[in-house]
């Protein structure tokens, strides 16, 4: 199976990037797309030349580390689905394949395809967690959660922090991933205490990273690895109207 793929290559930060074309002519269809990048840098490395940077750790779409543009996707055309979960099959022999990094100016790029994320752990920083001392855990079932409660902050707290969500909104905001880190815990008995706190402090803090937004375009929605609902956006804006009274 043969694809040609046109890859965004930038050697530093302050240095101009370019895309280079480059051929991989025996991929096969049970590769995914972080395998098809491995078969090319061996290539590459065989050449002399320097390999293409990607970020990648578990490769089983629950980390969170993959990502980048596939032919203007994010995470590429298949639907929750992370780009290390895609696989070739998806792909026809001869496809051309534009590939790039997330763009965003609160994600500026590293190397290559890797951008700095380093935005995202900020807002987690500034209150994406509970720090309430609650001793000892306790028995599971000491407190009652409603099963509607407890499904809505597993689906929320399913978001691995990918970035697909802010480099596919047309204003670069991350409101998705900040509700989504806020809905999780505030739906929950131990968040409670901070619920004010946590969502005045995490979207102050996102707005200081430089993201733009949310004007309910829903791109973040649809790319959205996990398929995390922008009923977090709601619910974030509805809590934050909420501590101005």
């Amino acid at each position: 199976m043969k694809l040609h793929l046109n890859i965004w290559r930038q050697p530093e930060a302050d240095r101009p990037g370019k895309f280079v074309e480059y051929t991989v002519a025996d991929a096969q269809p049970d590769m995914s797309f972080l395998e098809l990048l491995d078969v090319l840098n061996e290539q590459l490395i065989h050449q002399g030349e320097a390999p293409v940077e990607f970020d990648h750790d578990c490769r089983e779409g629950i980390c969170g580390s993959c990502g980048f543009m596939i032919n203007g996707q994010a995470h590429g055309p298949q639907a929750q689905t992370a780009a290390c979960q895609l696989y070739l099959r998806h792909f026809k022999e001869g496809d051309r394949l534009l590939v790039e990094p997330w763009r965003a100016k609160a994600f500026p790029v590293i190397k290559d395809l890797v951008v700095d994320r380093a935005a995202f752990d900020r807002i987690i920083m500034a209150g994406g967690y509970i720090s309430v001392k609650t001793g000892l855990a306790p028995e599971a079932n000491a407190i009652p959660v409603a099963k509607a409660s407890a499904d809505a902050a597993f689906d929320y707290a399913n978001c691995i922090g990918c970035g697909a969500c802010v480099a596919a909104c047309p204003n670069a905001s991350a409101s998705l991933f900040t509700a989504a880190k806020i809905a999780h815990l505030s739906l929950l008995p131990p968040g409670e205490p901070e619920r004010k706190r946590r969502v005045q402090a995490m979207t102050n803090q996102m707005a200081t990273e430089g993201f733009g937004d949310c004007s309910n375009h829903g791109e973040c929605q649809a790319v959205c690895p996990k398929g995390i609902s922008i009923d977090a956006i709601a619910r974030m804006r509805r809590e934050y109207v909420e501590t101005l009274f």
